[in-house]
């Protein structure tokens, strides 16, 4: 069971909570117990699991990947100018894996899932695979 979801970022950098989303398709998919595996489909723009409890936590991890990653650079060659994106999905990363138990997303209490948006703003999209085990 998989499906792909068209999101449309705002802003250059952005964390957008997708958790909702997520566990709404596992209901929806009556799967009781197994795992859904969260995509990225693009080079700049990543999924991350972190916390969703104080939007400062947003702010700060933008802030310090700006920071590891600076928007220009004089020797970046890539020709798109993009190169800090292209790093920070490699950083983050372009996929996540959430067990589902009982019908739920097994994340902590603080925990959300999140599409990390790092050369926007784009039409974006996110895919969802879930395996029933």
């Amino acid at each position: 069971m998989e499906q792909t979801f068209p999101l449309r970022t705002k802003h250059h950098d952005e964390m957008i909570d997708i958790t909702a989303e997520v566990q709404r398709y596992v209901r929806e998919q009556e799967i009781n117990d197994g795992i859904v595996i969260v995509s990225s489909l693009h080079t700049t723009a990543g999924i991350t699991v972190n916390e969703n409890a104080d939007p400062d936590v947003k702010t700060d991890f933008l802030r310090r990947l700006r920071e590891v990653y600076p928007w220009e650079h004089p020797e970046d060659l890539h020709m798109e100018g993009n190169t800090a994106a292209h790093l920070k999905v490699s950083t983050v990363g372009h996929n996540q894996t959430i067990i589902i138990t009982d019908g739920q997303l097994l994340l902590g209490t603080w925990q959300g899932i999140y599409f990390c948006e790092f050369d926007g703003p784009r039409q974006r999209k996110f895919h969802l695979n879930v395996i029933e085990g």
